[in-house]
């Protein structure tokens, strides 16, 4: 099912589009010297290969496949020296592919250099991993760099049903149901690779199961396609119900601390094919507004997840993910800032809230002082402690009270001096800290 045109590649619309540097290579458009070099960066099953052999094949030139796994300087002058042939012999253009070029060190990168700047093999290089760190800066600057990027379900989806359709895949002899396809879609994780691979399974279970002379077409359910991946079909649909009925699981699970139960639905939700990045915005969420001053420490552990989630992706997400979630499930709780901010905004929606008091106004700017702006503001940083008495809330708001500290967790110390400080700035008390 490998595509052998530019226009039966499935996704990267971006990096293919009319006039883009890659399509212009694919399609054998030439510089002044020659095609350059293109470095794909991009997941698992996204297309580098592919995308590779289409710069190949279009403009009839040869093409060499190196995997940096084995491959070392040795063999990357071989290719060298049969390109010069061809070359000088032939008049035909070399392709090299190399795959996991993250993997080579310095020294075998600049082996690369003469061919690459010389034009005398087109390089199309694959990585995995971010190519500013990875690839050395000659090499970076003498090559387009292409983001490619995971497959959508879509895609992955109208994959399949060519590959059960076509001849290049199972040529109609099976059927595929939707509860399957869904499935294979979801574990594909937009990776066309595994969702062909994990069809292909699937459709030699669900062969054994019917025999070898079952009537055609052979139907591929949701149960071969578990048996196929050794792992059940979750029952979670992430554009329906059950997407905010298990993620507002996991939520309330973290809230009542369960440490159990949040595992279990944060499992549920990563085995389904959600997006971590998803996940972890979530536990942010739930790090302020349900744990909030108890232990100010869990919004930092879920931010600095939401942040790791996003440079690691998975199949390691899983870990910082379950840190996180822990670590909100057992915190002590509060919601008191949540509910702070809500009364405040309620208040504001009324429409309470006057006039900014004149001495707190901006006074930085010429005029402002013959507006009165500024004028009788007290410097807290003067005040014995710190803090003195003044007039900060507009006049109709000025006996508000919005936060209510709770006495758990770190919280419980904030009370007492959230009284004492409200007592100074109301006019009383003594503004010690």
């Amino acid at each position: 099912m490998r595509p052998r045109a530019i226009e039966e590649v499935r996704g990267q619309s971006d990096a293919l589009k009319p006039g883009s540097p890659l399509r212009r290579l694919i399609e054998g458009a030439r510089g002044a010297a020659g095609p350059m070099s293109a470095i794909l960066w991009g997941p698992p099953g996204t297309g580098k290969t592919t995308l590779a052999h289409l710069v190949a094949t279009a403009a009839e030139r040869r093409f060499v496949e190196l995997s940096a796994i084995n491959a070392g300087v040795k063999d990357v002058r071989a290719v060298m020296e049969q390109a010069t042939r061809d070359r000088d012999l032939y008049g035909r253009q070399t392709v090299l592919f190399l795959d996991e070029i993250h993997r080579f060190s310095k020294a075998q990168q600049d082996a690369l250099l003469p061919g690459v700047e010389n034009r005398l093999v087109v390089l199309v290089a694959a990585t995995t991993e971010n190519p500013s760190f990875s690839v050395i800066a000659p090499l970076l600057s003498r090559s387009i760099l292409v983001r490619l990027e995971s497959l959508t379900d879509d895609d992955i989806a109208h994959l399949l049903d060519d590959a059960v359709a076509e001849n290049r895949g199972l040529a109609g002899e099976f059927a595929l149901s939707e509860q399957a396809r869904d499935h294979l879609v979801r574990m594909a994780g937009g990776d066309a690779r595994r969702s062909l691979t994990a069809l292909e399974a699937a459709a030699g279970v669900a062969l054994d199961a019917a025999g070898a002379g079952a009537e055609r077409p052979v139907s591929i359910e949701v149960a071969h396609t578990e048996q196929a991946m050794a792992t059940a079909a979750v029952r979670y649909d992430r554009a329906g119900d059950q997407h905010y009925d298990v993620a507002s699981a996991l939520i309330k699970s973290m809230r009542g601390s369960d440490v159990d139960a949040s595992l279990h639905y944060l499992a549920r939700m990563l085995e389904a094919g959600e997006d971590p990045r998803f996940i972890a915005r979530r536990i942010v969420i739930s790090a302020s507004e349900d744990v909030g001053m108890a232990d100010p420490t869990a919004l930092q552990t879920a931010t600095a997840a939401m942040h790791a989630v996003a440079q690691i992706g998975m199949p390691e997400a899983r870990i910082i993910l379950a840190q996180a979630v822990v670590h909100n499930a057992l915190a002590p709780k509060s919601n008191a800032s949540y509910k702070g901010i809500n009364a405040a905004i309620e208040d504001v929606r009324a429409g309470r809230g006057g006039a900014v008091p004149p001495h707190l106004r901006g006074s930085g700017y010429a005029g402002a002082a013959a507006l009165g702006h500024g004028d009788g503001y007290r410097y807290s940083h003067d005040e014995p402690g710190g803090v003195g008495p003044q007039q900060f809330l507009p006049d109709d708001l000025v006996d508000a009270d919005y936060y209510h500290p709770t006495d758990r967790g770190w919280e419980q110390s904030l009370g007492p001096r959230w009284a004492s400080l409200r007592g100074v700035i109301k006019g009383g008390g003594t503004g010690s800290q």
